[in-house]
This record gives C-alpha cells, sequence and structure tokens, in this order.
C-alpha cells in the first residue's frame, strides 16, 4: 500500500522504535520477545546458507566480484555500528552526569 520499495518487516521495526520513542510501548512489554529472538538469530540464517551452498557452482564465476563487494560493506557496517554505539554510550553517560550533578547541588 506504500509507494516505497521498502520490506514491511522494515515499517514494522520502525513503528516499534516510534512507540517505544513516544513511550506508546513499554520497553519491559517487548524485552523478553527481543531476547528470545536475538538467541534464535543463527537459526534464522540457516535457510539463506543453505541457498548459497545450493547454488555454489554458479557462484564460482562471481566470487570475485562478490568478495569485493562484501569486504567494503562489512568494514562500513562495522564501523558505522561501533560509532553508534560510542555516540550512544556518551550520550548515555553524559545525561547520568547531569543527573548525578543535579541530585549533588
Amino acid at each position: 500500500m506504500l509507494p516505497l520499495p521498502v520490506p514491511a518487516s522494515v515499517y514494522g521495526l520502525v513503528l516499534l522504535l516510534l512507540a517505544l520513542n513516544f513511550r506508546l510501548i513499554q520497553l519491559e512489554d517487548v524485552k523478553e520477545v527481543g531476547v528470545f529472538l536475538t538467541g534464535i538469530f543463527p537459526l534464522l540464517f540457516v535457510p539463506a546458507a543453505a541457498g548459497v551452498m545450493e547454488l555454489w557452482a554458479e557462484m564460482g564465476e562471481m566470487l570475485l566480484p562478490i568478495i569485493i563487494a562484501i569486504i567494503p560493506v562489512t568494514v562500513l557496517v562495522m564501523v558505522t555500528a561501533g560509532k553508534t554505539t560510542q555516540a550512544l554510550s556518551s550520550r548515555k553517560k553524559s545525561k547520568e552526569a547531569a543527573a548525578n550533578d543535579g541530585i549533588a547541588e
């Protein structure tokens, strides 16, 4: 129904993020499911790995372009995730320090 070529699961994640940010849903309400899904993540990737193994012969001739594409994207994702985590951690520490300064006064 929406004009953008984005999977419905992405829309769902964005809606969940907005609901959590605007406190329409409490973190405790979804935490148990999140921990469960994180625990079974490897199982969710088994079908994709089986598909790759099935198409290995066809992928052999495209192996170099695939590797050339995968390596920079992997590095980019790792750097972005690390920088985001550092920024959020320092932001949280700043808020905690400000709150502790407010209590100390």
